[in-house]
């Protein structure tokens, strides 16, 4: 019989899931900012959003892998 096997970390597929969330996030705020009138806050505030939720989204992803 084989022992449980933990997941195995990816730093490409850890890297992706940063990268693509705080893009999308990025791309929401540039929305909302273009909407207000100024596209380069809208872009800020969403990279500053952006961080800690695709950082939670990492630890979502790989959650066995850090217990």
């Amino acid at each position: 019989m084989q022992a449980h096997s933990r997941s195995n970390f990816q730093p490409a597929e850890a890297g992706a899931v940063l990268a693509g969330t705080v893009g999308a996030c990025a791309g929401g705020g540039a929305l909302a900012g273009w909407a207000a009138g100024h596209a380069g806050y809208g872009v800020l505030g969403g990279v500053v959003v952006g961080l800690p939720v695709g950082v939670y989204a990492v630890y979502r992803r790989f959650k066995g892998y850090f217990s």
